[in-house]
């Protein structure tokens, strides 16, 4: 397999990793769309939301409460932060890994887009 998200999670590709555990790795988004951007990514390869199982629900809810550990790491807890999980082209995922955007350190408009 050829994913570039699998292959940060295997070390394989340098990045800058804020947060790693067994289930998952963060790191810096390398096209920031806001002063605090990082993915969360799981470990495991899932290439879209449409592809979860209820195997992976625990998985995607430590996806959430890392983003919740690490907003408030960075000081963005307080102020406001968002998590943003695209699925499929439409919605503007390029990399078919399922991630989380967490995006902080601005104010945020609605809607996104």
């Amino acid at each position: 397999m050829d994913c570039i998200f699998c292959k940060i999670a295997k070390n394989e590709i340098d990045a800058t990793v804020i947060y790693e555990d067994n289930e998952v790795v963060a790191f810096d988004d390398l096209h920031p769309q806001a002063p605090q951007h990082k993915l969360i990514i799981p470990r495991k390869h899932i290439t879209t939301l449409n592809d979860l199982t209820t195997e992976d629900e625990s998985l995607v809810g430590h996806i959430y409460t890392v983003a919740k550990q690490l907003a408030a790491e960075l000081g963005i807890d307080e102020s406001g932060y968002r998590v943003v999980m695209n699925c499929n082209a439409g919605a503007g995922q390029t990399v078919f890994h399922i991630h989380a955007h967490l995006l902080g350190g601005r104010a945020m408009t609605w809607p996104p887009g």
